[in-house]
């Protein structure tokens, strides 16, 4: 998965079918780098898994770097929309308590796999540095959907006003990730649930004090 580009390449096709084509590229590619890492993937693995030859995968990508980058966006929107509907919507405690239930599920579904984006950042952070703003970029991502939904909370009322919804979201997304590679290595959920309960605990910490009723009138009594 070496060289550079024979022909003129077609990174945004315009055409319905350029744009099947580049997409089952990517696919193949992501499903192979799932299994067998970047530095174990060829590009004439691709090829064979995409049903294409290297002539067609150097119209759409100029060299292995470039496949690398579309993997790593495709790999980020896959991660993020698995969670959904509730990744978006984490303005209740309900919510967080179904995105929580999700993530295990999924997780479980996958034997736990762990997390694409944290098997690409292990792999490609300290030798491909544009690869690694990419990813960060992917954990940025993550990371603002869950400061969101604490920003939401705050301003209902359920958490404090003081609360520091930046340093929630980041707990919460370190201990994602932490629980995903201790599954993924134990092929076992508890530690992912263990994390996860850890910091949603963290987050109901700075949960508001309840508003205490307003006590009723006694009934007026007529003179």
């Amino acid at each position: 998965m070496t060289g550079s580009s024979p022909v003129p390449r077609d990174s945004s096709p315009v055409t319905s079918k350029g744009r099947a084509t580049r997409a089952r590229i990517v696919d193949a590619a992501a499903r192979l780098v799932y299994e067998r890492g970047v530095a174990g993937t060829s590009l004439d693995d691709v090829g064979l898994a995409a049903g294409v030859g290297r002539s067609q995968l150097y119209h759409y990508f100029a060299d292995k770097g470039e496949l690398t980058r579309a993997v790593i966006s495709h790999a980020t929107d896959e991660v993020l929309d698995a969670q959904e509907p509730y990744l978006h919507h984490l303005d209740s405690w309900e919510a967080w308590e179904s995105w929580r239930e999700i993530v295990v599920d999924l997780q479980r579904r996958r034997h736990h796999g762990g997390c694409p984006l944290g098997s690409l950042a292990s792999e490609l952070a300290d030798v491909d540095e544009r690869a690694r703003e990419l990813v960060a970029g992917g954990f940025d991502r993550w990371e603002a959907a869950f400061r969101e939904g604490l920003d939401a909370m705050r301003t209902n009322g359920l958490l404090r006003a003081e609360a520091d919804t930046h340093g929630l979201a980041l707990t919460l997304l370190a201990a994602l990730q932490g629980g995903l590679l201790l599954s993924r290595t134990r092929r076992d959920a508890a530690p992912l649930e263990v994390a996860l309960d850890g910091a949603l605990a963290t987050i109901r910490a700075a949960a508001a004090e309840p508003t205490s009723p307003r006590p009723a009138r006694p009934p007026r009594r007529n003179p």
